[in-house]
């Protein structure tokens, strides 16, 4: 009885030991840091060899405030002339969009001013159309030649810290477009360079 009461003092003695000591994982021991932010955006690039502004934004969940995972999506804003065959040709405006999944990478997101690396890879489509007032419109029963086609735009940017939960960045990146197939235009034309400004709000 002696031994029995003196090995469950010892026991009990060496559980706070035993409760000190962590297991080892192959994921370790850190905590997972969760936010998520939403950004709207604005991007100035090419379309058919003239200038294009494309609108849209993403939103995501932020790791550890480094790895971003999200979606995003962004469409042509303003008016750009398909090219006519004869002068006898109504004239035609280009409607782009894409969209896709995103994932980012931030470097030193605490400090002022830092960077980030990512990439856009998703879908879109291309057509043509009539715009019919001064609200820009479309006629639905105007749009003709569609298309869609696979999109990929790595992209870096420069950002800066205004708030805890606001932050805005400048950057470039560039969009490769290949499959579409609508006529007057191709993927080259399709594809090409942008600048873009970015307003992030949310939980860094």
């Amino acid at each position: 009885m002696k031994k029995f009461v003196l090995a469950l003092a010892v026991t009990l003695a060496a559980m706070p030991l035993f409760a000190q000591q962590k297991m080892e994982t192959l994921a370790g021991n850190s905590k997972v840091r969760v936010g998520g932010y939403g950004a709207p955006s604005i991007k100035f690039t090419t379309l058919d060899d003239k200038f294009a502004v494309m609108l849209g934004g993403m939103a995501g969940v932020m790791l550890n405030s480094k790895v971003t995972l999200g979606l995003a999506g962004y469409g042509l804003a303003n008016k750009i002339e398909t090219p006519k065959l004869n002068d006898t040709d109504p004239t035609e405006y280009w409607s782009m969009w894409y969209s896709g999944a995103v994932v980012d990478y931030t470097f030193s997101s605490n400090k002022l001013f830092h960077w980030s690396v990512g990439a856009l890879i998703g879908g879109g489509g291309i057509m043509k159309g009539n715009r019919f007032d001064d609200w820009d419109e479309w006629e639905g029963d105007r749009w003709h030649d569609a298309s869609g086609f696979f999109v990929a735009e790595p992209q870096i940017s420069a950002e800066m810290n205004i708030t805890n939960y606001l932050r805005i960045g400048i950057g470039a990146s560039y969009r490769l477009v290949r499959g579409s197939d609508t006529p007057g235009i191709t993927d080259n034309k399709l594809s090409g360079p942008a600048a873009h400004f970015t307003i992030k709000a949310g939980k860094f």
